[in-house]
């Protein structure tokens, strides 16, 4: 069993580290691969988009933690991650239905997101018990102490290093402008979170809700799905363009001819 140090305060530091990382990638992508991307978004939404944004993403937050930390042995008002990118995913969905926008508007917060996840999870684990996002007791050779003198899973750390290989993955198919990567990115990071987190909550001692299912797990399959259907709505979209492209016969189709 291994011993970690916890501060309370290391929930913020990590949190601002996380905050700075992610603008940082975001501007570094920006200037690599998504500038088109970016400005096409632009040209398609208005302010109406980032306030939609915020609207959701807000109270999905506080909504989504506190509806789980209120039915603990001691309640108390929280927020939570898949919560803020539930609440925000609906929002901005009602918001393009509403303006008729089609295709991922979110492929250029991909990086952020998963980055910010990378780095905020390190203040979840050293935040230690107060923080409530602890992992369930295992006798695993890498159980952690977080002072209570009781092993447990370091689900945070799990989740940290999902995220990272994701990014990972994210970055290689930014190099090769992969088209899942470069148009579909933000579905993949939907479908790649709601799993990996799906996964880890059964590591953690939160209520259940329906059976075995904690919120979280509910939140999380939402995420599956949507990222999965709206990621094979885009591909029919692209195959669909795709076919409306035929070839058009020009000088460059003519033989050649010899020369007299």
């Amino acid at each position: 069993m291994i011993h970690v140090p916890t501060a309370v305060w290391a929930h913020t530091a990590f949190d601002l580290a996380a905050w700075a990382s992610g603008l940082g990638l975001s501007a570094v992508l920006y200037r690599w691969r998504l500038r088109e991307l970016t400005q096409d978004v632009a040209r398609r939404v208005d302010s109406g988009y980032f306030a939609a944004l915020v609207a959701g993403a807000i109270p999905g937050a506080w909504l989504a933690g506190s509806l789980n930390t209120l039915r603990d042995s001691h309640p108390a008002l929280s927020h939570s991650v898949v919560g803020a990118l539930v609440g925000a995913i609906v929002a901005v969905e009602v918001y393009k239905r509403l303006r008729g926008v089609t295709g991922s508007t979110g492929g250029v917060f991909v990086g952020s997101f998963s980055l910010g996840v990378v780095v905020g999870r390190f203040g979840c684990f050293f935040a230690g018990l107060p923080d409530g996002t602890y992992g369930t007791p295992t006798r695993l050779p890498w159980a952690v102490d977080l002072g209570d003198g009781i092993g447990r899973h370091p689900v945070a750390l799990y989740e940290s290093a999902a995220m990272a290989v994701f990014l990972a993955l994210y970055l290689t198919g930014l190099a090769h402008r992969s088209p899942w990567a470069m148009r579909r990115g933000f579905y993949a990071m939907c479908v790649w979170y709601g799993v990996q987190r799906f996964a880890w909550e059964f590591l953690k001692p939160y209520p259940a809700l329906i059976g075995p299912f904690n919120l979280f797990h509910v939140l999380c399959g939402g995420l599956v799905a949507y990222g999965w259907l709206y990621w094979l709505g885009d591909l029919r979209r692209e195959r669909a363009a795709q076919g409306r492209a035929l070839p058009v016969p020009g000088a460059d189709h003519e033989p050649v001819r010899d020369l007299p």
